[in-house]
């Protein structure tokens, strides 16, 4: 088989060959909204069928490969969140890359994008290690979690509508779980940005009467009804080499809005 399958013994891997399987957006509503806790969404997430164009792509390119990685096996699943259960600071992302996440079974692991954001994310305090390569290199994040809007790697990194509605269930059931510790999440790029409004609001957030459009830099306040905590939503270039490369976004930049998220976090209670 093409691609790691469930149980077998991959670092990392959340689920077991009991773990039910999504094959229809029905079935994506169902399971995210009655898994127990989030190591088993995680499972769920990680096995999840529902998207036909993403599973043969992502299989595809698990089975073709990169000349550089052709004596690998590729993940070729969908991609679980990672990082601290109880983060304060989340990290969103639009989706795994082709050769990356797909590949190594990590978000943000073993392409260039990866290289930024977790050498940032340790400069800021909140990955052990500087670099993020494979699943079994070390890595942790301290205080934070990674996830996706889009859990499968696209073709051209573009979800279509309805790809991006049918994973939805599973991006609001995490958020949903890691709402009582987080304190800032940082949108990576416009996809994860509109994402992220209405998962947040889902989960219990009151968001301003107008969405703000997304910004390198935007930051947007959210109450709760309940009276608890608030959360600090924060906008950021995607660190894409499309981005890096032409100076659209720089360390520095990166650095700041890290560092915004963080203050922010440490500044609240609760």
């Amino acid at each position: 088989m093409s691609f790691v399958t469930p149980g077998s013994g991959w670092p990392g891997d959340p689920a077991t060959q009991e773990t039910p399987v999504a094959r229809s957006a029905a079935d994506v509503r169902r399971l995210a909204a009655d898994a127990h806790t989030l190591a088993e969404l995680d499972a769920r997430v990680s096995v999840c069928r529902a998207c036909p164009r993403l599973v043969a792509w992502r299989e595809q390119v698990a089975t073709e490969k990169r000349r550089a990685y052709a004596g690998e096996r590729y993940w070729g699943r969908p991609i679980a969140g990672w990082g601290d259960p109880r983060a304060r600071v989340l990290v969103l992302g639009l989706a795994p890359a082709a050769h990356g996440g797909n590949r190594t079974g990590r978000i943000f692991t073993g392409d260039r994008s990866g290289d930024w954001l977790f050498a940032a994310l340790h400069r800021a305090g909140l990955a052990a290690l500087p670099t993020s390569e494979f699943a079994s290199d070390g890595q942790q994040l301290r205080g934070a979690r990674m996830l996706a809007a889009v859990r499968c790697a696209p073709p051209q990194n573009k979800p279509t509508p309805e790809e991006r509605d049918t994973c939805a269930p599973w991006f609001r059931a995490e958020v949903g779980r890691l709402a009582a510790t987080a304190r800032a999440a940082v949108a990576l790029g416009a996809f994860a940005w509109q994402a992220a409004l209405p998962a947040l609001i889902a989960s219990g957030y009151t968001g301003p009467p107008r969405r703000p459009a997304f910004g390198h830099g935007v930051e947007v306040e959210l109450t709760r009804a309940d009276g608890g905590p608030p959360l600090l939503l924060l906008g950021c270039y995607h660190p894409s080499q499309q981005n890096t490369f032409t100076g659209k976004l720089t360390e520095p930049m990166l650095d700041d809005v890290l560092a915004r998220a963080v203050g922010y976090a440490k500044g609240q209670s609760g």
